[in-house]
């Protein structure tokens, strides 16, 4: 599976669970390493040029670089941005692993604009 494919499968599940795609929201990028000097350098080229909030950890299977970034998902920003950690990951020799976040839905008290055709009040 590319990773585009893989990109637009968890939009659909976000979609099935009334996703607002242009909501911000913290979305996880996460790569995995076998090496702790990779992982700490590509946590601090993400966190240096301000790109993501960045931790990472090791675990037995190696060590992880979690990066966070308050953002919309809609389709053409997240597929930009997959695509920008596909080519970190081999620009630093690590294995990128996806993303992934939280739904956020409408509720009564965040109206979707437009939604109904008409845009929320302002009252």
């Amino acid at each position: 599976m590319t990773m585009v494919t893989a990109d637009i499968d968890v939009l659909r599940l976000l979609d099935s669970q009334g996703d607002i795609f242009a909501t911000p929201r913290e979305v996880d990028f996460l790569f995995r390493t076998d090496g702790e000097e990779r992982a700490r350098v590509l946590a601090g080229f993400l966190s240096d040029y301000q790109y993501a909030r960045t931790s990472f950890e090791s675990d037995e299977s190696g060590y992880r670089v979690l990066a966070k970034i308050v953002m919309p998902v809609e389709q053409n920003v997240i597929l930009s941005v997959s695509g920008f950690m596909l080519l970190l990951a081999k620009l630093f020799s690590v294995t990128y692993d996806g993303w992934g976040t939280v739904a956020q839905r409408a509720s009564p008290s965040r109206p979707v604009a437009g939604a109904g055709g008409e845009p929320p009040s302002a009252a």
